[in-house]
């Protein structure tokens, strides 16, 4: 699978930046005190995050993935129909992808496959 990359920042399949995550940032430089900061910040009283699962090598490269990461059913299916990125699907945007964005809340996100898109349009 090919990682689509934009300035030498990883772009995860749903459009978030893997390289401006909590997790990737804190698994790449090995910061155990940004794990534990991370895991409290992603816990609710429902669902306890281990700062040990605050691990990641980025959503699209097939390393380590955080614990949201290997639960993500945008990433499954986009898995699945060998894509490198929602924005290249031919169903885009469809309920999964959109459901996604409405828990994440990252407009950078729907924007950032918009310009993949369309980047013509830029």
């Amino acid at each position: 699978m090919v990682v689509e990359h934009m300035s030498n920042k990883i772009v995860a399949f749903c459009g978030l930046l893997c390289t401006e995550c909590p997790a990737y940032i804190a698994t790449q430089t090995d910061d155990r005190e940004m794990r534990v900061k991370t895991a409290k910040g992603w816990s609710t009283k429902d669902h306890k995050v281990d700062a040990d699962d605050i691990v990641c090598d980025g959503c699209p490269g097939g390393g380590r993935l955080n614990v949201f990461c290997t639960e993500c059913e945008v990433r499954t299916c986009a898995i699945e129909r060998s894509l490198v990125h929602c924005a290249a699907c031919d169903d885009y945007a469809c309920d999964k992808l959109t459901r996604l964005w409405n828990i994440i809340q990252s407009p950078d996100a729907v924007e950032r496959l918009e310009k993949i898109r369309h980047p013509d349009l830029d």
